[in-house]
């Protein structure tokens, strides 16, 4: 009788150690199961460096969403971001979308100005205005290697 007691007692121990990492597994995967309360919107950009998927969607600095897709239209020659926004969050055709850097060398993320003068965007609408990320490191090098012109006004004012 022991032997099947101790045997049950593991078994609901397994059992409870399952739900506990599936649920952790939904919780820290972000992963929807029962619903979806998000929708989708896409941005085109001239370069996505440094973006990545999972990337934050921040809107007046506060976290709206995460980068789902990102893929390049050859035809176009643009990347093409796919990214899930909150949808209690309204998005109007005039937004803005631009690619920052938290820091001065920190992670991308994708920050969206909504806009408010145009109609609002439907799921899976464009956000045509966009802003690919200013890339520090190039910056650095002209400067490093003396790439960067001066101007010659300027230094004529100060002397």
């Amino acid at each position: 009788m022991k032997k099947y007691t101790m045997e049950t007692i593991v078994g609901i121990f397994v059992i409870f150690g399952l739900l506990c990492v599936g649920y952790m597994t939904v919780k820290l995967g972000k992963v929807n199961i029962l619903g979806d309360n998000s929708y989708s919107l896409i941005a085109k950009f001239t370069t996505v460096t440094g973006l990545r998927i999972g990337s934050p969607v921040n809107i007046l600095g506060i976290d709206v969403g995460r980068v789902e897709k990102i893929k390049m239209d050859q035809e176009n020659q643009k990347a093409i971001v796919e990214i899930r926004i909150k949808k209690d969050i309204k998005i109007y055709d005039d937004a803005i979308a631009s690619i920052k850097t938290e820091g001065l060398i920190g992670d991308k993320y994708l920050s969206i100005d909504p806009g408010g003068g145009g109609a609002l965007l439907k799921p899976n609408g464009v956000i045509i205005d966009t802003q690919a990320a200013m890339d520090i490191e190039q910056l650095i090098s002209k400067y490093a290697f003396g790439e960067v012109k001066k101007d010659k006004n300027n230094e004529k004012e100060k002397k």
